[in-house]
């Protein structure tokens, strides 16, 4: 997978995990969405620290809200293909 299949995947992704949110029961808060937007532009703008730092971000509300389980799954297919990207997404 190329760098920017990877990319391109990542925004899929974060576009399911905003649909799984946002639907009824999703725990989706203004704040979440505002964050997966930042997330997005991140991604696009290839905004390495940024990215570390919405992930970090959309990582702590999804803990905090009552998301389905699908939500946890899709948010870990976002961060597998930023990593095939070359992201790292972990401050660790």
């Amino acid at each position: 997978m190329t760098t920017t299949d990877a990319k391109g995947t990542a925004q899929l992704k974060l576009d399911e995990l905003v649909a799984a949110i946002t639907a009824p029961g999703g725990g989706s808060t203004p704040d979440f969405l505002e964050e997966c937007d930042s997330l997005k532009r991140a991604i696009a703008a290839f905004h390495l620290e940024a990215i570390r730092f919405r992930m970090f971000n959309v990582d702590r509300m999804l803990a905090r809200t009552q998301a389905p389980p699908t939500a946890r799954h899709i948010f870990e297919e976002v961060r597998a293909a930023l990593e095939a990207a070359g992201f790292h997404t972990r401050s660790h």
